[in-house]
């Protein structure tokens, strides 16, 4: 029996996963499995049941997603802050963003491209790099890690080149970023 595939949005880390598996269990609704942006349900939904899972999820800043187009855009964003905070396997690690994002969703890149940038007004690149500079933002705050280490644990070219880029994208400084600390951080949802 195939099942059904709900996509929701806002859905990008474990703790998600572990609230969204807990609001199924309190509707009993009953279902296969939930990963990240995704739940597989074991049947289909009355109207009843998606009104009040659409709600619950509401509550705690997510979102069912009502068609398949934004489901890839989710399906694209989720891949991507993965692969920019390096929560891939080592040869998906490896691989450039464009062959990442085509293996994993059985789709041309430039459609996926075009496509994103449609939907979202910018490119996926610029996504990646914002999702990028997020995880060196996270890394300053934690203040267990020098600029150098960070450079080269986010596999940048150099310490300069990290530098201009957080720069363009913050508006600061890495080490005036260090100073301010977790106040100028957005949440990944917001990015």
């Amino acid at each position: 029996m195939a099942t059904n595939i709900l996509f929701v949005k806002n859905m990008v880390c474990h703790r998600c996963i572990l609230a969204v598996r807990d609001i199924l269990l309190d509707l009993s609704i009953s279902f296969d499995q939930v990963s990240i942006g995704e739940i597989h349900l074991s049947e289909s939904l009355t109207k009843e049941q998606n009104e009040l899972l659409s709600t619950n999820l509401n509550q705690i800043g997510l979102q069912l997603i009502d068609n398949r187009m934004n489901g890839l855009v989710e399906k694209i964003k989720q891949l991507v802050i993965m692969k920019a905070r390096k929560e891939v396997g080592p040869n998906e690690h490896k691989m450039k963003l464009s062959v990442f994002l085509s293996e994993q969703l059985h789709h041309e890149y430039t459609y996926l491209s075009s496509f994103f940038s449609s939907v979202e007004g910018r490119t996926i690149e610029n996504y990646f790099i914002d999702q990028r500079i997020e995880k060196v933002k996270e890394l300053l705050v934690y203040k267990e890690m020098t600029l150098s280490e960070i450079a080269f644990e986010m596999e940048y070219s150099s310490v300069a080149h990290l530098s201009n880029q957080f720069k363009k994208i913050s508006g600061l400084t890495p080490s005036h970023f260090k100073r301010v600390g977790s106040n100028k951080r957005k949440l990944l949802d917001q990015i």
